[in-house]
């Protein structure tokens, strides 16, 4: 594992943020709450949950393009990864009639984007809640927060079963894997075999690995959250 760490309250305009490391890949969360939602959840009364990722141009070499009208189909895939992680730590249906809004931007890449920014948009999200439910005169994060959400990458690198991979290593992973939990239960598990095929005891050998690493992060999550 790559050494994490998680800068809270790093802008102050947006209810929650954070920026978030692991190892040399950086990316900056925000959380915004507005008093609006979308179409088809003003009828239900409660809220939504929903998210962008962008990575800017400077964050690669050479340099990235940056996003104009039309986003490329990476950061589309990515964005609604995030949202559907995020979505899965909260509870909508009980939330007010609000729509969080989150920002994930990649300042600095070297592997392992897509799970950074839903691991420190997690950290953002709960500081959000708080800030939401003390305007609602609740405690906590007002009962609203179905649970912690991390994300890992986990790869076959050289034979070998790698967790959180930087970009020489994911550049050479004969199988690359995503893996997103909301405490010791699977939400997503994105796996490609890049060079080729893998059986099932590879599988579990990865999920396990991965899992393993998520419990470490969820670990720095709440460190650095004081819970």
């Amino acid at each position: 594992m790559r050494p994490i760490s998680f800068q809270r309250s790093f802008v102050k305009h947006p209810a929650g943020s954070c920026l978030v490391s692991f190892g040399d890949t950086r990316v900056l969360c925000t959380v915004s709450i507005e008093k609006e939602v979308p179409p088809h959840r003003k009828a239900s009364g409660a809220g939504w949950l929903t998210a962008e990722y962008a990575m800017l141009p400077g964050s690669t070499s050479p340099r990235k393009r940056r996003d104009g009208v039309k986003q490329d189909g990476r950061s589309v895939e990515i964005q609604r990864l995030v949202g559907r992680s995020l979505r899965a730590a909260v509870d909508l249906d009980k939330l007010p009639p609000v729509t969080i809004a989150i920002d994930c931007d990649v300042l600095q890449a070297d592997g392992g984007t897509r799970t950074a920014a839903i691991t420190g948009a997690w950290v953002a999200l709960h500081d959000a809640l708080g800030r939401l439910a003390r305007d609602h005169k609740r405690e906590g994060t007002g009962g609203w927060l179905l649970g912690q959400v991390a994300a890992l990458s986990v790869g076959v690198v050289e034979g070998k079963v790698e967790v959180d991979l930087d970009y020489i290593k994911d550049s050479r992973a004969e199988v690359d894997m995503n893996v997103v939990m909301r405490g010791g239960d699977f939400i997503e598990v994105q796996g490609t075999g890049e060079h080729g095929v893998f059986d099932r005891a590879r599988l579990d050998e990865l999920l396990d690995a991965a899992a393993g690493g998520i419990a470490q992060v969820m670990a720095e999550q709440r460190r650095a959250l004081g819970i």
